[in-house]
């Protein structure tokens, strides 16, 4: 059992990893600084929490922005799934238009509609790994 100050830190670690991790996809997506914001849930002058993360602070608190990173390594680690042997593909597929998306791209799709658009891209890939 942790005493408070320690679980506090391992939380803290915990998120300083995360931000690492979530920084390298949006490098491997090679996602605008838009695009990273808006899949963060931050707003357009918020570039300063970015370089933040980049340079190795852990990520906020708030339950939003952590449950929206965990979606989006989930819907990594779905694509790693579905192109094992092909990187470059997995990385391009989510900037690539989509007849399942009415012809928009994921990242369209979750910039447009949020935590909806989060659900619906893991889905959609949830379904190709079940099929």
């Amino acid at each position: 059992m942790y005493a408070a100050g320690q679980e506090f830190e391992v939380q803290k670690t915990d998120r300083v990893h995360l931000a690492k991790m979530i920084m390298k996809l949006f490098e491997n997506w090679q996602l605008k600084t838009e695009d990273q914001l808006s899949l963060l849930g931050l707003f357009n002058n918020s570039k300063a929490t970015l370089t933040r993360y980049r340079n190795g602070q852990p990520l906020a608190t708030n339950r939003d922005m952590l449950e929206r990173v965990s979606i989006l390594l989930a819907i990594h680690k779905s694509l790693r799934l579905i192109f094992p042997k092909n990187h470059e593909l997995a990385y391009y597929w989510i900037t690539t238009k989509n007849n399942a998306f009415a012809g928009m791209t994921p990242i369209e799709v979750i910039t447009k509609r949020g935590f909806t658009g989060l659900f619906m891209v893991r889905a959609y890939l949830d379904k190709i790994i079940a099929n």
